[in-house]
């Protein structure tokens, strides 16, 4: 597994693949898109390596993207970090990675989803409204919506597509209740600007989506081994003959990724009753 380079608009941008490139065709593939002040790489770890397993079973490619700088170009109006600044083309770095996997990796361009983590969730919503043509679905992990006011792209619709959102209710970064972030965090991470909450977020792809159905709610069951300081509601937006939206609200739980890596205790709680890489298995059918 190794660095990949691709020059886009004038910057060598790296990404590293996961998956074999003799593997079979038509295979899915999975974008991830870090957080701030991480990369592609630091993500992985993060993550305890969990989206590999997507990879692993022959039936998806994984990429992890490279942001400029440590972060992405993702189109909230306020954002003050070099991305922004210097309007990187991180979409059309999305694309070319697409366009060299169809070629050395034989994807199916046509089952290509997009999984972002904060600052990365906030890039993919850009994609699902500038570029709808190039995913076929999208995750977006504790990470809002930014408000119209806040948002390069609020005059473009999204596309219609599945929709899968997850997002703690103790997150001490990008708050589940919208509005705008804290002082420090907002001086830490260089944003601005207030956004949506997580549930008004769902319900803005579910209309976007034409589901005009009201969402039902569930409560996750937990898992053997689980601390029992979060549980897990999943409220879906479904429809017959429209894309779901989903949103996992982790009760008690901070800005993380579910799964088998816990983040460090300032981001909060990481709950184990779900897991992220096998919920967005299971919501996108690979390997089904």
């Amino acid at each position: 597994m190794n660095q990949d380079i691709i020059e886009v608009g004038g910057r060598l941008r790296t990404f590293t693949v996961v998956g074999a490139a003799d593997g079979k065709p038509s295979r899915s593939l999975i974008m991830i898109f870090h957080g701030s002040s991480q990369n592609g790489n630091k993500h992985r770890k993060f993550t305890g390596a969990a989206y590999d397993v997507l990879a692993d079973a022959g039936e998806a490619v994984v990429v992890y993207l490279d942001g400029y700088k440590g972060n992405w170009n993702d189109a909230r109006r306020n954002s003050t970090f070099p991305a922004r600044l210097e309007n990187v083309d991180d979409v059309g770095f999305a694309q070319a990675v697409v366009d060299r996997l169809r070629d050395s990796h034989r994807i199916d361009t046509s089952r290509v989803f997009a999984v972002g983590y904060s600052n990365g969730g906030q890039m993919v919503m850009r994609l699902m409204h500038e570029t709808p043509e190039f995913i076929a679905g999208a995750v977006v992990i504790s990470a809002t919506l930014p408000t119209p006011d806040n948002f390069l792209a609020a005059d473009v619709s999204p596309g219609s597509m599945p929709v899968m959102l997850i997002h703690g209710t103790k997150d001490r970064i990008v708050p589940y209740s919208g509005g705008e972030l804290s002082w420090w965090a907002q001086k830490m991470f260089k944003v601005g600007g207030s956004s949506l909450s997580a549930l008004q977020t769902a319900a803005y792809f579910a209309e976007h989506n034409g589901i005009t159905d009201e969402p039902v709610s569930t409560t996750v069951p937990k898992l053997a081994g689980s601390d029992g300081r979060t549980s897990v509601e999943r409220t879906a937006f479904q429809q017959q003959g429209k894309p779901p939206v989903v949103l996992y609200t982790v009760h008690g739980g901070g800005h993380t990724i579910p799964g088998p890596a816990k983040a460090p205790a300032v981001l909060g709680r990481t709950t184990q009753d779900i897991s992220t890489a096998e919920v967005v298995a299971a919501f996108f059918r690979i390997g089904q």
